[in-house]
């Protein structure tokens, strides 16, 4: 009990500040059965994971300085290298046939999925490193802005564990509790992970079947339209009112209301088709960008508009790269070249 006792005061100490303090006690009973019930969890179950748990002030530390608070300039510099452009090629060569398959089951483009791997881990290289029953447990029960949706994704984590034959003490991801190459939340990968080879299991940590196909699920599922346009470059012929800025994720915009304000297209939608503008921070000032329905889907990912503009980039930069190869394999007709 002192033991305990003493841990608990180095952890109040060494927590990250914010607007409050953080407890620093262990969630009661109350806590879990509620969560227990709304998630349909044995709370037996719950108890168990909540034991096995700690909490991890490291993980508290790194909400506070998230990468999506960089300009965008150099946000991309991260993933939109030659080095992932090229890793992206020969992923894509590597997989060709599981990512053929995909487009033609799930109607979302091979370099898309490529493109959202490669972000998310590099091709699976790089999953995470921190403990996954850790990591939920901390955010679910020390991180007030937003315990609810990491409580509820540590439950989720329970029942993962159980219908995988997970171990979760050995899971490792994100600081956020994301998981395997695709980086999926545990909710997510109960929903939207397919077993793509048949085999009998969905494992998106070692099979890379599962974890193509699984992507594309996901997108497929959040409504992806194959072949229509994602995002676009825009000109300012007006200065360009901060209201116009989309800064919730959907596409509530007209294009006439965008037009009206002096924004141009090379490629325009029909006018009351619906967009959202971007501003992206260049080091010499702002960039405008018109997002469409898919660049939405992008975001049902990751809300940032920078993980969506990123991904959208390295996946025109892959797909650029492997058509430019000398004898890249033959595409199925559904193809439809670029995003």
């Amino acid at each position: 009990m002192l033991r305990r006792a003493s841990r608990l005061l180095l952890l109040a100490v060494t927590l990250p500040a914010m607007a409050a303090p953080v407890a620093t006690a262990p969630p009661s009973m109350a806590t879990l059965t509620t969560l227990a019930e709304r998630q349909a969890v044995p709370l037996a179950d719950l108890q168990a994971a909540a034991g096995a748990a700690r909490l991890n002030p490291e993980i508290l530390a790194l909400m506070q300085r998230p990468w999506e608070a960089k300009p965008w300039y150099q946000y991309r510099a991260l993933f939109v290298t030659e080095q992932r452009i090229q890793a992206g090629v020969r992923f894509w060569q590597e997989n060709h046939a599981q990512l053929s398959q995909a487009e033609q089951t799930y109607r979302v483009p091979a370099a898309l999925i490529t493109a959202i791997l490669g972000v998310e881990t590099a091709y699976g290289k790089q999953m995470g490193r921190h403990g996954v029953l850790d990591s939920l447990y901390t955010l679910g029960f020390y991180y007030p802005e937003r315990a609810d949706f990491f409580a509820k994704e540590f439950a989720q984590l329970v029942l993962l564990g159980q219908e995988e034959g997970l171990s979760l003490q050995t899971l490792k991801g994100s600081y956020a509790g994301a998981m395997g190459m695709g980086q999926f939340m545990p909710s997510s990968y109960r929903h939207y992970a397919v077993d793509f080879d048949g085999d009998g299991k969905r494992d998106l940590f070692n099979n890379k079947a599962d974890a193509i196909g699984s992507v594309a699920n996901y997108f497929a599922e959040h409504g992806w339209r194959w072949q229509e346009p994602v995002v676009e470059p825009a000109e300012a012929t007006l200065p360009v009112a901060e209201s116009l800025i989309g800064k919730a994720p959907e596409p509530t915009l007209s294009w006439q209301t965008l037009f009206d304000a002096g924004l141009r297209l090379a490629t325009p939608p029909d006018a009351n088709t619906r967009v959202r503008l971007l501003a992206l921070d260049k080091a010499d000032g702002p960039s405008y960008w018109v997002a469409r329905h898919n660049f939405y889907v992008i975001n049902r990912y990751n809300r940032s508009p920078l993980y969506g503009m990123a991904v959208y980039q390295l996946s025109q930069a892959i797909q650029d790269a492997y058509a430019a190869q000398p004898s890249p394999p033959s595409q199925p007709d559904l193809v439809a070249g670029r995003l």
